[in-house]
């Protein structure tokens, strides 16, 4: 996949979802966001919604339909990463103590930490709220 992207002199590209006016915005992803971009060392994290045409082929291209918008993706230049692994990576490129954090939490099992992200992820309304605003 050969990604033409106003935003291409990014190092990599975090995914997230964007949900519709009805259901409102969700203040776990906008307070990660805004935390992410404020601790971006070297602002190499560029944030697009996976329902724009270009997070649809990046959905692709990681091995999943264009519309399963269930988990935030990261990608750099040929790998992507979702779910628990993407946000292992995310914390690589924040500051201090985030990336030491995220070399430990590896050596927790993939399903672990993918089961612990799936049940934040389903109960983030009723744990965080909803906004109607978005940091995208």
């Amino acid at each position: 996949l050969t990604l033409t992207h106003p935003f291409s002199s990014y190092n990599c590209y975090c995914w997230v979802k964007i949900l519709a006016r009805d259901t409102g915005v969700c203040n776990l992803c906008n307070g990660c966001v805004k935390f992410v971009r404020d601790n971006d060392r070297n602002k190499t994290i560029r944030y697009e919604s996976l329902q724009s045409e270009a997070g649809k082929l990046l959905l692709r291209r990681s091995g999943k339909a264009p519309d399963d918008i269930s988990s935030v993706v990261l990608v750099e230049k040929e790998r992507s990463f979702i779910k628990s692994e993407a946000v292992l990576k995310i914390m690589e490129y924040i500051d201090l103590p985030f990336p030491q954090l995220a070399i430990l939490l590896q050596f927790v099992p993939l399903f672990i930490r993918d089961f612990v992200y799936d049940n934040v992820a389903n109960n983030r309304y009723q744990i965080f709220g909803r906004s109607e605003s978005c940091e995208i």
